[in-house]
């Protein structure tokens, strides 16, 4: 079966009979390959990632102007995936840094990478990003309308509509897989916000950017407003939407308020119309939850939005942990994905302190890799108790290689044992000739 995974005009070959291509015969065509090999990637029969296609719970983003990627499906049944942000600040705008980035990133697990730059020629570096990426890319587009603005001398609240949709059609255009869509910052979301008494306001910044822009013209929010053009635009390209969560708590304390649930019901309002619309969306989740509202988050998107994809940020369980949030991070996205949560946005060591770099990526990436498959350990995914169930086989057979191949760092767990080894060679440092599972194993070789 030859398949032209890049899109475009052309003749394929389907089954051994050639035919020309249509747009939309190269989109269900192109989808039915990418089926296969996710598939084959989740170890899941073809049909579960058809029928979750079919109902919305499954989405597999990729642009049809992109060329071959990694294809990565994202729902329900399969391996809960890793998504790693990177891209540029005002204070730091380096492209071959980002594409190193791109490259530590996906080495180290990451499904898909979300460019959020802010600073530098943003066009240049999502081209880079795009051409340099194996796997699916997600970017922000009012970040474009907004760095634009700020290049024409105007102040942001003069951005108009068009150009905020301007900004979607050129991402879509220019080949992103998803792209998050703040458009559930309604009016309504002002007026509920203007009588919370919220810790931390507005912390996401294409949310505020959209709040700020509603309060200063006393308009709806465009992005809401011209839905219809948007998911005409998803669908030309079989872009997938990430519907943003800007009204997302930036503190526990704020976690599950009205504002926050609000939104969340135009969301799943806009599920609807996106499904009707032929158009693949997922659904972003709040930021910061404590521990004990983090499954009732999951299950209330899943009910409010028809099962979408639920794509949660950490969450972070505890406010108090500067230098550390991959690890409050892992936590919430533990529990989160064991809920049903479907894709971890990865959470750095940086989080909240500064720009991060390659390490922190690196360091992210495995973080919630841990957090992904403790959780679908819980709920039950294809394979993952057996990973588990070998690495404890090898464990008890003192074999080092297999136990290093099977390991989610391989190279972190050789240097470590490496690091400081035993006098033994089949053990390692800690316990030595107590070796329990040695010991053992040569007592009841003796029965």
């Amino acid at each position: 079966m030859g398949i032209d995974l890049g899109g475009g005009m052309g003749y394929i070959k389907w089954l051994g009979v050639e035919r020309k291509r249509t747009h939309s015969m190269a989109q269900t065509d192109e989808k039915h390959a990418l089926t296969l090999m996710a598939s084959e990637a989740e170890g899941v029969d073809p049909k579960l990632i058809e029928s979750g296609l079919a109902s919305g719970e499954i989405v597999l983003p990729k642009n049809t102007r992109r060329r071959r990627i990694k294809p990565v499906a994202i729902g329900k049944g399969l391996r809960t995936k890793v998504n790693a942000n990177l891209g540029t600040s005002q204070d730091r705008a380096d492209v071959q840094l980002e594409l190193r980035k791109v490259e530590a990133a996906v080495e180290a697990g990451a499904d898909t990478v979300m460019d959020l730059s802010t600073g530098g020629d943003i066009d240049e570096i999502r081209k880079a990003i795009l051409d340099e990426s194996p796997v699916p890319v997600g970017t922000v587009p009012i970040y474009q309308a907004w760095i634009e603005c700020i290049k024409s001398g105007r102040p942001l609240v003069e951005v108009t509509g068009d150009e905020m949709i301007q900004a979607v059609r050129t991402h879509v255009e220019d080949g992103v897989d998803f792209v998050t869509i703040h458009c559930g910052v309604t009016l309504k979301s002002v007026d509920i916000l203007s009588r919370e008494k919220r810790v931390t306001d507005v912390v996401s910044r294409g949310g505020t950017f959209i709040f700020e822009w509603m309060c200063h013209n006393r308009r709806e929010n465009p992005l809401y407003e011209r839905y219809d053009e948007i998911l005409d635009m998803a669908k030309e390209n079989d872009v997938t939407l990430s519907l943003g969560d800007g009204m997302r708590p930036g503190c526990i304390a704020d976690a599950s308020d009205k504002a926050q649930m609000d939104e969340l019901v135009t969301l799943g309002e806009l599920v609807v119309r996106a499904r009707d619309a032929g158009v693949q969306v997922m659904v972003e989740g709040p930021g910061h939850i404590p521990i004990d509202q983090v499954e009732a988050n999951v299950l209330m998107e899943k009910r409010i939005c028809n099962g979408a994809p639920f794509y949660v940020l950490g969450p972070i369980v505890t406010d108090v942990c500067p230098g550390y949030d991959h690890i409050t991070g892992a936590i919430g996205g533990a529990l989160a994905a064991a809920a049903g949560a479907d894709f971890l946005c990865y959470v750095t060591p940086s989080e909240h302190l500064r720009l991060p770099d390659i390490e922190d990526v690196k360091e992210g990436v495995i973080t919630s890799r841990i957090a992904a498959h403790a959780g679908d350990i819980a709920k039950g995914v294809v394979g993952a108790k057996e990973w588990d169930l070998e690495m404890s086989r090898k464990r008890k057979s003192l074999d080092w290689p297999g136990m290093f191949g099977l390991a989610i760092d391989p190279q972190r767990a050789k240097a470590l044992k490496a690091s400081t080894p035993s006098s033994i060679d089949d053990v390692c440092s800690m316990c030595g000739e107590f070796c329990s599972l040695k010991n053992l194993r040569s007592t009841l070789r003796k029965k």
